[in-house]
Order: C-alpha cells, then structure tokens, then sequence
C-alpha cells in the first residue's frame, strides 16, 4: 500500500523521515499523519500505520483541522496534543497536531499523531478488576462483609499478638482495670476466632491480659460449659 503521495509540497518532503522516525519509535498503535493543506479534500500526502484511523493517501482533512483553520485559532500556536480523536469505526484515539508554517509563517502543512489506546484501556479495566474490591465478598453473609478481613503473619507469636491486640484496642481499657467478666468476654471473643488453635496462645493471652496461663484455662472450661 502507497502511504507516500508522489504529488507533495517541497517544504512538507523534509518531514517524511519524521514520520518514518516516529513510527518506529511508537510501534503500530501510532498513526502518524502528514497533510498538506493546499488542498483539503485529499490532503493526506503521506500516513504511517493508516489501519488506525483507516485512511490513507488522498483522504480528506478532518472536520477539526477545519476547524481550526476556518477560525485561525492555529495562529498563535505551534500545536494542539492529547484531545480526543475518532476513527472511522468509532474507535477513541489520543490525537495531536503539529502546525507546519513556510517561511511567511503561512500555514502549509500539519504533522498529526494518532494513538489507539484500546488496549492500554482493556490493559486498566483488567488492573482494576484486579485492585478494587467487589461489594460483596463471594460466599459470605452480608453480617460477615465488614469483619472479612484476612491479615498475614510470619510467625505464630505475630498471628497470636495482631489478634490479641485487635481484640483489646476495641476494648480501649487496659487489662488491669479490667473486670473478671470483660476478661472472659475476650476470651470468648478469641476464642471464636480460633486464636487457641494456635500452639503458645494460651501463654501469649495470658501475658497480655496479666493473668496465669491457669487462669486462661480456667476461663476456657466456663465458656465451653456455657456454650
């Protein structure tokens, strides 16, 4: 395919190795676009990677390129980039426009890149799946939702200490002031979280809540009595 027109604007040549150059550079997702602004219903003189847009040689200038030369807003700049383009399907691309003037400051040519960023999109929302979280946890009750929360130790001892500890911040009271009954309430809390499956808990709890490893024991057989 032809993606060089042999009819082109001697000052416009010296900017077709820039469009081999960023093409190369920016692989086959970048369409790279030279017009020629002297004759806008076919004013694509050479394009790189065409498959993006679907154009090539002989297509017309866009209807912003018009836009902006109608209005002359291109006067006083040397380029737009990164606003919104869209190609003949209906496919979003991240587009911008180089404003090529002669020596009169006439514009006679626009260098335009065109980026299809579809994959780097489905590329997200496959990160995104990944890092938010679901509302709803898969195969658990709504009451559990907010206490569904998994924390990862490297010992036992860490395991048995972030337990212990989530347990007791709730409490806010440190374990000295703490009544007969609201050392058996943590107990029984840590105990339903299966804290005293663990080797040594028994000790690291008793430790915690100033009491003997008896004493733990103790507090165990009445709430297995209870339940």
């Amino acid at each position: 395919m032809n993606t060089t027109s042999a009819t082109i604007h001697p000052q416009l040549k010296s900017y077709l190795p820039m469009l081999d150059f960023l093409a190369a550079v920016m692989g086959k997702d970048a369409e790279i676009v030279l017009h020629d602004v002297s004759h806008m219903d076919n004013s694509v003189v050479a394009i790189r990677n065409g498959h993006v847009s679907g154009r090539g040689v002989g297509a017309p200038t866009t209807d912003l390129a018009l836009k902006l030369i109608k209005s002359g807003k291109y006067g006083d700049r040397d380029f737009v980039a990164n606003y919104k383009g869209l190609s003949a399907e209906g496919k979003a691309l991240r587009s911008a426009t180089y404003f090529i003037r002669d020596k009169r400051k006439k514009l006679i040519g626009m260098l335009c890149i065109n980026i299809d960023t579809s994959q780097f999109e489905r590329f997200r929302d496959f990160l995104n799946g990944l890092i938010e979280f679901p509302g709803h946890p898969v195969g658990v009750d709504h009451d559990e939702k907010d206490t569904m929360i998994e924390n990862f130790s490297n010992s036992v001892e860490a395991l048995a200490f972030e337990s212990i500890y989530s347990v007791l911040k709730e409490r806010n009271i440190s374990p000295e002031r703490m009544s007969q009954d609201e050392k058996i309430d943590i107990i029984k809390e840590l105990n339903n979280s299966g804290v005293f499956l663990l080797k040594g808990a028994v000790s690291e709890v008793a430790a915690r809540l100033k009491v003997s490893e008896a004493t733990i024991y103790r507090y165990l057989t009445k709430i297995k009595k209870k339940g």
